[in-house]
C-alpha cells in the first residue's frame, strides 16, 4: 500500500511554484508532484515542504550527483534524510548541482545551467546552487545544502541569503572530502536555519535560542587575505565596504575589533593541504559511480590528479587541519571570531568559467582565486556563517563570520547581533 498523498497548501505552492520557475532558473534536477504526507514529527518543521540537493541519498531514487555516471537507487534514505523525516518535513523534490559537487558555479552537461534570481546572467554559485536559487525565489523557504569548501555560504552569498556552515561533526553522516564537507541548509531567515540545525543536528545548545541572545564582549578579527590557493583577483571595493561596515557594527555592539593576519607560512601549508583533501575527496567520490565514463571531462581531470596524491600525504593533510582547527583563533591574536570577506566579489556571470569541457585544475584553480575565504574553515572544521549586505546593488555583498570548532551557539550569537546592527 503506498503512503497516503500529502495536501496541505504549503506543499502543493511548493510544487507549483517549483514547475513555474523551472525553465527560468533551472534550479531542479526532478520534481515530487505527489510526495508522501509525513509519518514523523510535530514541532515547527513538521508539514514543511523542502528541496533536497541531489547529493541526498534516498531509497528507492537515483542519487545523480550533477551527472549521469551514477544509475542505482538508494536501498534506504541516509542519516541526512532520515533525520528530515523524523522532523516531518516533505521532500519535493532535488535540486541541481555541478558534477560531484566539486565547483563554486552550477553547471554541468547533464542539467545546464542554473540562474540566479537575483540576476538570470550571474550564478547562483555552487556547488548547492539549486537549493539557493530555489529559496532565493520562493519557491520553498528551506532546502537541503552541503558544504566541503564553501558549498553553502558561496551560494548563500551569491544569492543574498544568510548561509551557516556548522562545526564539522554536529550533523548527521560522515561527512565527505576527506572530512572537509558537512550538511546543512539554505533559507532566507537564520531563525528557520537555527531551527533546522536543532531539529537535525546535535549542539548541545539550541542555536535558535542563541540567535536571540547578546552575546559577551568579545575580541574580533578582521582577516581580509583570502587562503593563497591562487593569486586572487582584486577585491571589489563594495564588499571591502560591507566588511568595514560589519566590523563598525561590531564595534558599535562593544566588541574589541582588530585587523589580524596569517602567517605567510601557515597559509600556504594550510592551502596545500586543503587542495590536498579536496582533490583526493573527489577522487574518492568518483570510486562509487557505475559509469565513470560518463563524467564530465574537467571532474576526470580532477578524479586523475587525486588518484596520484599517496595516502600518507592526505592522512598528514587531515591532521593538519585538526591541529589547525584547536589553535588559528589562538595565533590570530586570541580573537574570539572572525570576520572576513564571503567572496572577492559579488555573484559572478554564469558563463565566467567557461564549459563543463574546460579543464578541470584550470577551472578549480580560477575559481580559487575568488573564492578563497571560505575553505579554509572547511579545513579546521570550524563553524562559520555568511551574511548578506545591501550596499544598494542589485547583487549584494556579503561578508563571512567565524568561531572555534563546537562554539557554533557563539557564532549565532554574533551573527544575530550583526544581522541586527546592519538592519538598523
Amino acid at each position: 500500500m503506498s503512503a497516503p498523498s500529502t495536501s496541505p497548501e504549503p506543499v502543493r505552492d511548493a510544487i507549483r511554484r517549483a514547475h513555474e520557475t523551472r525553465s527560468t532558473l533551472n534550479a531542479f534536477v526532478s520534481i515530487t508532484d505527489d510526495p508522501p504526507a509525513p509519518t514523523a514529527g510535530e514541532g515547527p518543521l513538521h508539514g514543511l515542504p523542502i528541496a533536497l540537493k541531489d547529493d541526498v541519498t534516498a531509497v528507492g531514487e537515483v542519487t545523480g550527483w550533477g551527472g549521469r555516471a551514477h544509475s542505482t537507487a538508494g536501498a534506504a534514505d541516509d542519516a541526512f534524510l532520515t533525520a528530515i523525516r523524523r522532523a516531518g518535513m516533505v521532500p519535493i523534490g532535488r535540486t541541481t548541482l555541478p558534477e560531484l559537487a566539486a565547483f563554486g558555479v552550477t553547471d554541468s552537461a547533464a542539467h545546464g545551467v542554473t540562474r540566479n534570481p537575483l540576476a538570470l546572467g550571474h550564478t547562483p554559485g555552487g556547488s548547492s546552487g539549486g537549493s539557493a536559487a530555489a529559496v532565493a525565489a520562493g519557491v520553498v523557504d528551506l532546502a537541503t545544502a552541503s558544504d566541503g569548501a564553501g558549498s553553502i555560504r558561496i551560494p548563500a552569498a551569491c544569492c543574498g541569503l544568510p548561509g551557516f556552515k556548522p562545526t564539522t561533526g554536529t550533523m548527521p553522516g560522515p561527512g565527505g572530502w576527506r572530512g572537509l564537507a558537512t550538511v546543512g541548509c539554505l533559507t532566507r531567515d537564520l531563525a528557520l536555519a537555527a531551527t533546522f540545525y536543532d531539529a537535525v543536528g546535535s549542539f548541545g545548545t539550541s542555536l535558535r535560542a542563541a540567535l536571540d541572545v547578546e552575546p559577551g564582549r568579545l575580541r574580533i578579527g578582521v582577516l581580509v587575505d583570502p587562503l593563497p590557493l591562487a593569486p586572487p583577483v582584486a577585491l571589489d571595493p563594495h564588499v571591502a565596504g560591507a566588511v568595514r561596515l560589519a566590523a563598525d557594527r561590531l564595534a558599535d555592539a562593544g566588541h574589541r575589533v582588530v585587523p589580524v593576519r596569517m602567517r605567510p607560512d601557515r597559509a600556504r601549508a594550510a592551502a596545500l593541504a586543503v587542495v590536498t583533501r579536496m582533490l583526493r575527496g573527489i577522487a574518492d567520490a568518483a570510486a562509487g559511480a557505475e559509469h565513470p565514463e560518463r563524467f564530465e571531462p574537467r571532474i576526470r581531470d580532477l578524479v586523475r590528479a587525486g588518484s596520484l596524491l599517496p595516502e600518507r600525504a592526505v592522512a598528514a593533510a587531515e591532521a593538519h587541519g585538526d591541529r589547525l582547527g584547536d589553535r588559528l583563533l589562538d595565533q590570530l591574536a586570541d580573537v574570539d571570531v572572525l570576520l572576513s570577506p564571503t567572496m572577492r566579489g559579488a555573484a559572478p556571470e554564469v558563463d565566467r568559467w567557461g564549459p563543463p569541457e574546460r579543464n578541470g585544475l584550470v577551472t578549480l584553480t580560477s575559481m580559487g582565486r575568488f573564492y578563497g575565504y571560505t575553505p579554509l574553515y572547511n579545513h579546521t572544521g570550524q563553524p562559520a556563517v555568511t551574511l548578506p549586505v545591501d550596499t544598494g546593488l542589485r547583487l549584494p555583498r556579503a561578508v563571512q563570520l567565524a568561531a572555534a570548532p563546537g562554539r557554533d551557539a557563539l557564532l549565532m550569537s554574533v551573527a544575530g547581533q550583526v544581522q541586527r546592527g546592519l538592519a538598523s
